[in-house]
């Protein structure tokens, strides 16, 4: 089997780290770059992003494949089919404690077979900061694995920066800006 046959670890990860989330009692979300391929409700997603909730209370016939994430929910007391391509999933996490993994960006790739397995080479993103401009997405791809394990922190615990980080830091979202589903019952 040579490295294009290997499939990606993403669906195993994003598979573990709900696990993980429902057997400790939190609740799993999910950021999702969106595109022509995810079907989503439009009208929730802000800079080409939407978390949603995957938890048991929030899904009905939840399906966590190797392609797609499949189910039905409720927006604004409407029933809707969503459909993610795995390849979209920016990051899975607790919303709880905001622990969980950031999965490297979607860019596209050309045909020829000089990408990952699975397409991925722009440097991870966490949900809450803002979608990155055309110019900064097309900076140098990192070689870094594709499950590099991140924390995810809320923006009011952010303020304790490490000082001699060799990267500067990310630029903070407007307060408000970060996309949030409601769940209603």
């Amino acid at each position: 089997m040579n490295a294009l046959d290997v499939t990606s670890t993403r669906p195993y990860l994003i598979r573990a780290l709900y696990e993980w989330c429902t057997d400790n009692g939190f609740t799993p979300y999910v950021a999702v770059s969106v595109d022509d391929t995810v079907q989503v409700p439009r009208e929730y997603v802000k800079n080409n992003e939407i978390v949603l909730n995957i938890g048991f209370d929030a899904t009905s016939s939840l399906q966590l494949g190797n392609e797609f994430i499949e189910f039905k929910a409720r927006f604004a007391g409407s029933a809707r089919e969503i459909l993610v391509p795995i390849s979209h999933v920016i990051a899975i996490y607790a919303r709880e404690n905001g622990q969980g993994m950031a999965f490297p960006m979607m860019t596209p790739v050309a045909t020829s077979s000089e990408g990952s397995a699975d397409g991925l080479d722009a440097s991870p993103a966490t949900p809450a900061a803002p979608a990155p401009s055309s110019a900064s997405s097309a900076s140098a791809p990192t070689d870094a694995p594709e499950g590099k394990i991140m924390q995810l922190v809320p923006e009011r615990t952010s303020s304790a920066s490490q000082e001699g980080s060799d990267s500067p830091e990310p630029p903070k979202p407007p307060p408000g800006t970060r996309p949030s589903l409601k769940r209603v019952k």
